[in-house]
């Protein structure tokens, strides 16, 4: 498309407000034209902050709107598919915040509509534009490594159950804890990292020890003591690929654990190997019979992951090219996701159906 990208937000919380913030830097590129939330006080106080001349009543009447071209999805997970369908189907290129949906269930009707559509549909996982995992990728990509044979991904939190008794811990509107909230974060990276091979099995077990008794409770979010709390606070898997080789994953909110709460990701090669922890990382190999390896920093004037984020959205809206994390990507995660949670309750390993058709 010619001209600048006019912006829709749904969503005026802390992720929208990021949103605005990145989006509204890029004025030579784009314009925030519209902002709706369920709290419409907070709207409004957006809508001043960053200049946005209406504020909708619904998100419907945002995405129905002529002079939005494309919407950001920021609300709770349970309301992901029924938006971003409703925004495809208008028309509209879609930025959604992850999970893709609530379940594989949910990513798969918004992978079915984007199929349908010559829209951009874009999951907004901001750690593959991070400055130490592009490093890395490039390694990847170049061979550096040699055969990605094993990964190991995680992000331990010892005490930070966020907003206990909120969306955010009830299991029919998070879709789960951690392995939805945080996993899915380190899913998406590990795979990507590791070349996108396919995955076809997972075993998993997932554990609620800290929540039900209101222990582990973090600093985000306001705690509503009149809610509940049935989702899991620790998670681990293991996932098989098509092609032999295996990611480990271990994700909690709260854990009696020495952890200096990083993400992290280890990716072991034949050629080499590669480790992130949150802003820094290393190349390491071996020359000369000694093991060898080499820091990666993240650069001082490094402008952020967040803005590289947004700036590939609206490159991919002029250019008409699938984004990085495309819908695909974001179903994938979700049909891992569900089976961790379904070997949990079975016992057993289970098998990924990436049937498309139903």
């Amino acid at each position: 498309m010619s001209g600048k990208v006019r912006i829709g937000i749904i969503g005026a919380g802390n992720i929208g407000n990021v949103h605005a913030h990145e989006f509204s830097k890029l004025f030579d590129q784009c314009e925030i034209t519209a902002i709706t939330d369920a709290f419409m006080p907070l709207a409004q106080e957006r809508a001043i902050a960053y200049g946005i001349p209406f504020v909708t009543a619904t998100p419907e009447e945002l995405i129905a709107r002529s002079d939005v071209d494309a919407v950001i999805i920021g609300v709770p997970n349970q309301l992901h598919a029924p938006l971003a369908i409703l925004a495809i189907e208008a028309g509209k290129h879609v930025l959604l915040e992850k999970p893709m949906g609530i379940n594989s269930s949910a990513a798969k009707r918004i992978l079915q509509a984007s199929a349908k559509s010559d829209r951009v549909v874009m999951v907004a996982h901001q750690m593959r534009w991070e400055a130490i995992p592009m490093a890395i990728k490039a390694q990847v990509e170049r061979g550096e490594l040699g055969r990605i044979y094993s990964a190991k991904t995680g992000w331990f939190r010892r005490k930070g159950i966020p907003g206990w008794g909120t969306w955010f811990t009830q299991m029919d509107q998070s879709g789960g804890g951690p392995l939805i909230d945080i996993g899915v974060h380190m899913l998406d990276l590990a795979i990507y990292l590791m070349g996108n091979p396919k995955p076809v099995s997972v075993y998993g077990s997932t554990y609620a020890e800290f929540g039900p008794s209101r222990k582990g409770i973090g600093t985000w979010g306001m705690p509503n003591w009149n809610g509940a709390y049935d989702v899991e606070d620790l998670a681990t898997a293991l996932i098989k690929m098509e092609d032999g080789s295996t990611l480990s994953l271990e994700v909690s909110w709260a854990v009696h654990m020495d952890t200096d709460n990083l993400p992290f990701v280890h990716l072991m090669g034949t050629d080499g190997g590669a480790s992130y922890r949150g802003g820094s990382g290393k190349l390491l190999t071996e020359k000369f019979d000694q093991p060898m390896e080499t820091t990666l920093l993240r650069p001082e004037l490094d402008e952020g992951e967040r803005a590289r984020l947004s700036r590939h959205f609206l490159a991919c809206i002029q250019t008409g090219t699938k984004p990085i994390t495309s819908a695909l990507t974001g179903f994938t995660n979700n049909l891992i996701l569900d089976a961790i949670y379904e070997s949990s309750r079975t016992g057993h390993e289970v098998v990924l159906d990436w049937n498309m058709n139903e």
